[in-house]
């Protein structure tokens, strides 16, 4: 039963996407919004805060006022804002709730929420069930972290939100129950916002355990962290990864297979896959378990994936120069990632274009795949000192420096020794706004020298 907003002080913490959406969708219903945002007002900002106030939202900038959080029935957080900030612990010293976009969303509609969450392969996840879904008749838009926030469907005839949770956004969303949720894999992520790689974990967990477990988990069979959570969900599970005595989803004999109920099914054969690396069967195989869930098709199933290519920045292929191909993956900003993108490439050595701002995170495994997999590292950004560090402790030396992202590219063009990867392992702060801007700004650049390249 949806929430009466009418007369209801509602405060939005952070000018974003999300929050903005959350303002607009409340204000229609009556509520009295006001968006509260830390920085300051930039001239870009000025015609949307025109918008929103012709719409009758409040917008504040440079600061959370503290009557603006007294004053609030309820608080919409952004998942930028970490649990630990004056302003949450404020809200919570008052016994002001606080909840998420998402949850706002869930409370919303009694239409069914497909969750996807994991340290990686969310996005390309979330796509790819969105568009099984979509080929099958079904109007399942992809949304939530991957840039569409579900508020924004309540009133469109949605049959699933097949939706992307960061961890931050399961940590403020304290009811939400979807009907199926998917963990792809773990690895130690966001802990400066979380507080410890454990909390980081659990928030993580949360969407699966307790009073939230869906009515379908579906775990990944190769991570034995994930696979513990069969002890402590209640949900219906289907493995992926290998084979597992329950309903799971693999590979034999090159090919993925589903199996239920002592029958083995053939998918998709792995040479009619367009994806490259590993890494993405697991992301394929966790899509066919959501798709076999809802009762999807085979056939629609197989064409889909057939069909289906990399999402921007993922290693995402955007142009051959000379010979030299180039690949975009800004996506990936942790070591995890960037080890998956290297083994994508198998027994093709890469040129490597990393760095950015440094999470600070161990980097032995990732050490160790660019031993393996790359003949060349180009180091960029504020992490570039202890990742050179760390390389050459294991004994890899063949390293280069850059200044630039531009200088990068065209120092690993000019070496000419296989793929040139550009898989940062770290965040783009330091140098751009956000990892997208950061890997337009690598193909826009590529682009142009495939340009100015002769024939």
């Amino acid at each position: 039963m949806k929430r009466q907003w009418i007369d209801n002080n509602i405060t939005i913490l952070g000018f974003s996407l999300s929050g903005i959406a959350s303002a607009k969708y409340l204000v229609k219903k009556g509520a009295n919004c006001t968006i509260s945002e830390k920085k300051e007002e930039k001239p870009e900002d000025a015609e949307r805060i025109l918008e929103l106030k012709q719409l009758g939202i409040n917008v504040e900038m440079g600061g959370h006022k503290e009557e603006t959080i007294l004053n609030a029935d309820l608080i919409i957080t952004s998942p930028g804002i970490p649990p630990h900030s004056d302003v949450i612990k404020l809200a919570k010293d008052k016994n002001i709730q606080v909840i998420s976009e998402i949850e706002l969303a869930y409370i919303e509609t009694d239409k069914p929420f497909i969750a996807i969450t994991g340290t990686n392969g969310k996005t390309t996840t979330t796509k790819l069930v969105s568009e099984i879904l979509t080929n099958s008749g079904l109007n399942a838009p992809a949304c939530g972290n991957i840039g569409l926030p579900p508020i924004t469907l309540i009133d469109s005839n949605v049959d699933y939100f097949v939706t992307e949770l960061s961890s931050f956004q399961i940590y403020t969303s304290k009811t939400f129950k979807p009907q199926i949720a998917l963990f792809i894999n773990y690895a130690p992520d966001h802990i400066d916002w979380h507080g410890s790689e454990e909390e980081y974990f659990e928030a993580k967990a949360s969407l699966f355990t307790g009073y939230k477990s869906p009515a379908w988990s579906i775990l990944n069979a190769c991570d034995p962290k994930v696979t513990d959570l069969k002890n402590r969900t209640d949900s219906k599970i289907v493995y992926f990864g290998r084979e597992m005595p329950d309903t799971s989803i693999y590979i034999q004999n090159n090919k993925i297979v589903y199996k239920s109920k002592g029958r083995i099914e053939e998918i998709i054969a792995l040479k009619d896959i367009s994806l490259i690396g590993k890494h993405n069967y697991q992301n394929i195989m966790a899509s066919i378990a959501i798709a076999k869930i809802v009762g999807i098709d085979t056939d629609i199933i197989r064409s889909t994936i057939s069909d289906f290519s990399s999402p921007e920045h993922r290693l995402e292929y955007v142009n051959t120069i000379d010979g030299i191909d180039f690949y975009n993956d800004s996506k990936a900003t942790n070591c995890d990632s960037a080890i998956c993108a290297l083994r994508a490439f198998e027994n093709r050595q890469v040129v490597l274009i990393a760095g950015g701002r440094d999470k600070g995170t161990d980097l032995c495994e990732f050490v160790q795949s660019v031993k393996k997999h790359a003949a060349s590292v180009i180091l960029i950004g504020e992490a570039a000192d202890r990742f050179q560090e760390a390389l050459e402790l294991f004994g890899y030396c063949n390293i280069h420096r850059a200044g630039s992202l531009e200088e990068a590219i065209e120092t690993a063009f000019s070496l000419k020794l296989g793929p040139v990867l550009f898989s940062p392992a770290c965040a783009s702060f330091d140098m751009f706004k956000n990892y997208e801007e950061r890997g337009r700004a690598f193909k826009d650049y590529v682009i142009k020298k495939k340009t100015l390249s002769p024939a």
